[in-house]
């Protein structure tokens, strides 16, 4: 319900800028990194991850709704970025929980089925957001509304952590070592830097939104937008996991890659709404092409510490989440939104061209 109309709040409502969107994606998600660190490596014991997860939702709840009586750009980043910090908490426990109760040749259908789940969500909170605007409520109304599901979103969380808890007594688990502790695979050091150099050059999803608003979609309609790319999203994710399982994680992920760059390309060269619709919703299928492989590959190096291998990779890639959206950002205000679409496209064609030989000369599993 939020996430859609923090571009026009920061702008609009507070007065913020490009740079001030670019630092609130990107600091949001490095502010994450060292609490994702510290939850990945809790989450080697299976028995954590419950409290873990429950944790991370419930700081969402308490956080998001303040957003409706900020009164400047800092402010929201602040609240974002402990809002994010929830999310470092329940993130790799997730992950690692799904990887370790998924079999190897089909973790990539099982993390696109996750990720598909999750996108699927997403779609519902805007259309939400939308009839209450098209009521003629207020942005700030908005956010304030959101407690509401959040409150429901811990109450299920709690729900299953018991259940979990039943089931692995069930079965006489005492969660100190998961079932992936017999599999030991190398780690990646070149194959998560090259994830990473995704990420660092990849536009924040806010400066994208920005960007469609001066092509000329309206902000009242920006949550119809958010929500159809969450259905590309949820659509693409278990196909992309499918496909990872089928031709490898490493081909699906670079080719998840090539599209980036094609659609980053089209949206420095767009014009008018048309346009801005139909390249945000191929952002969709990006993220279908990537999410899943990247999960999958991490699952397969981390071997007998999912929780840590999970942790690193959140972690890393927040950060970079970090630098490239500060940077975007500042390019995006002083050059424009077709200049930074260009460079991100640039480096994203560089990194396509690079990744068959760093999966060749660091042995990254084709299949």
């Amino acid at each position: 319900m939020i996430y859609p109309l923090l571009p026009a709040f920061v702008t609009g409502v507070l007065g913020g800028g490009a740079v001030a969107l670019g630092a609130l994606d990107g600091a949001a998600d490095a502010a994450a990194a060292l609490v994702k660190l510290v939850s990945g490596r809790l989450a080697d014991r299976v028995t954590r991850r419950g409290p873990l997860i429950v944790i991370g939702y419930l700081v969402a709840v308490v956080v998001r709704p303040v957003i409706a009586v900020t009164a400047a750009a800092w402010q929201v980043i602040g609240l974002r970025v402990v809002d994010r910090l929830g999310k470092g908490l329940r993130g790799p426990p997730r992950d690692a929980l799904i990887a370790d109760v998924t079999p190897e040749p089909l973790r990539g259908r099982a993390f696109g089925l996750q990720r598909g789940l999750d996108h699927a969500g997403a779609v519902l909170g805007p259309l939400v957001a939308w009839a209450v605007l098209a009521s003629g409520a207020g942005v700030r109304t908005v956010i304030l509304a959101s407690i509401v599901p959040g409150v429901a979103v811990v109450l299920l969380a709690s729900w299953a952590v018991r259940d979990q808890k039943r089931a692995e007594a069930g079965k006489g688990a005492v969660g100190a070592t998961p079932p992936s502790a017999a599999v030991t695979h190398s780690r990646p050091p070149l194959a998560l830097f090259a994830i990473c150099f995704f990420y660092l050059l990849r536009m924040p999803e806010t400066l994208i939104i920005l960007h469609a608003q001066r092509l000329g979609v309206a902000v009242a309609v920006v949550p119809l937008l958010w929500a159809a790319v969450h259905v590309v999203k949820s659509s693409s994710s278990f196909l992309g996991g499918a496909l990872a399982d089928r031709v490898g994680p490493s081909r699906t992920m670079w080719l998840g890659w090539v599209c980036y760059t094609a659609v980053a390309v089209g949206m420095s060269f767009a014009k008018g709404p048309l346009e801005a619709w139909l390249l945000f919703l191929a952002f969709g299928l990006v993220a279908g092409l990537t999410e899943s492989p990247e999960r999958a590959l991490v699952a397969a190096f981390a071997g007998p510490r999912q929780g840590s291998g999970f942790g690193v990779y959140h972690a890393a890639s927040g950060v970079a989440a970090l630098v490239g959206g500060v940077f975007l950002g500042i390019e995006f205000q002083w050059a424009g939104g077709a200049s930074a679409f260009l460079a991100s496209a640039v480096l994203a064609l560089a990194l396509a061209l690079l990744w068959p030989f760093i999966a060749r000369a660091h042995r990254v599993p084709a299949r």
